[in-house]
């Protein structure tokens, strides 16, 4: 069985964020398994993927380390990067059923577009201890699926050196569950984007994720808001690796558009169960 290592969300190897890419099954194996095989990658998140009658369409199930995830952009651009180059399957549009319902990503020569659901945030009173939990004040608070702290500028953000810890502790009744937060604030002019932003996920199991879909579901409508158009273009500024996400909010739904580079092709010596 094959599996595959994909830098999503970037033009060029070693950006972005890696995942990993099982070749897919007819049947699913054992949660305990596929829970397992996420541990031993020790990526963000690992993506299985299960056949259909249909050979565009797959079921996606996506785990990091420490569990299963409801949604997660760049393990889903990634497992369409696999089948579309990889595997070389015909189709400019793939659909993956997953938890968070039908998704859908076309395939182009400049990258690749998912349809994912918008997750317009509210805003809040900050909850105690996230600007502990930072070391840094936001200027406003939102919550959608995660929190989001709303920053001065962009240095704040790229200088951050949080307490994963704090941030683990961190809860909020609007977002369903703890240890999980976005920050971002208005790009400087010489980055060439409209957004910087970050995400300390220690509640999924990962300190800083490096590019992550699920959290600009989230700031793609807030910033759209903001600037007073559909379309935002993002750096989410992983200390080394940095992701490029560019979204366009369109009602209830957001285009989630960016690139993928397969960076590593490995064979499982172990039997799925």
């Amino acid at each position: 069985m094959r599996q595959w290592t994909v830098d999503a969300f970037a033009a060029e190897p070693f950006r972005g964020n890696p995942a990993c890419v099982v070749e897919p099954f007819a049947d699913w194996p054992s949660d305990g398994w596929m829970q397992a095989l996420a541990a031993e990658n020790n990526q963000a998140e690992t993506a299985y993927l299960r056949t259909t009658d249909d050979p565009a369409r797959f079921d996606l199930r996506w785990f990091t380390p420490a569990m299963e995830v409801d949604l997660c952009g760049h393990a889903t651009l990634a497992a369409a990067h696999v089948l579309a180059t990889v595997l070389a399957l015909d189709s400019e549009a793939l659909t993956f059923d997953t938890r968070s319902g039908p998704l859908i990503v076309r395939c182009g020569d400049g990258g690749y577009e998912m349809d994912f659901p918008a997750d317009p945030p509210r805003r809040i009173d900050e909850p105690m201890g996230v600007s502990e939990a930072l070391g840094a004040a936001p200027l406003e608070v939102w919550a959608g699926r995660y929190l989001v702290a709303l920053m001065a500028d962009a240095a704040t953000v790229r200088g951050l050196t949080p307490d994963i810890a704090a941030i683990h502790r961190l809860g909020h009744e609007a977002t369903g569950g703890p240890g999980n937060l976005v920050v971002a604030a208005p790009a400087d002019q010489a980055d060439g984007v409209d957004v910087i932003d970050r995400f300390f996920a220690p509640g999924s199991g990962v300190a800083e994720d490096p590019a992550t879909g699920s959290a600009h579901c989230i700031l793609g409508p807030l910033f759209a808001d903001k600037l007073g158009r559909p379309v935002v273009r993002f750096l989410q500024a992983f200390p080394g690796r940095g992701g490029d996400i560019e979204t366009e909010t369109r009602g209830d739904r957001l285009i989630l558009r960016g690139q993928a580079v397969t960076v590593l092709e490995s064979t499982l010596r172990v039997a799925a169960r």
